[in-house]
């Protein structure tokens, strides 16, 4: 299972930046990649575990904006198509297993 935070939050002020950079490297210490600018992703062995994940990133999350998650299988995730653009070479996908290398 894939847990998938999409976020679009005020960088106006600095105190909005500084908020952000937060928020982006607490999902980063979480586990986290980044999929496109602003939506990271992160492996959970089931519901339960990306339920867990989410009440410990909502308190984190910058006041104002807009923070969504969302959570699709493996293989929804890997249905995945690409209009624009290659797969990143960092991570490899199979239905068996997810590598980093």
């Amino acid at each position: 299972m894939r847990l998938i935070v999409m976020f679009d939050v005020p960088m106006d002020t600095s105190e909005q930046r500084r908020a952000y950079r937060r928020f982006r490297k607490a999902l980063i210490g979480e586990g986290f990649l980044m999929m496109q600018y602003s939506n990271y992703v992160r492996v959970c062995v089931n519901k339960k575990a990306a339920q867990f994940v989410e009440k410990r990133i909502t308190p984190l999350a910058p006041p104002g904006g807009k923070v969504q998650t969302m959570t699709v299988t493996e293989k929804q995730y890997q249905a995945m198509h690409y209009i624009v653009g290659e797969p990143s070479t960092d991570i490899t996908n199979s239905s068996e297993r997810t590598i980093v290398i």
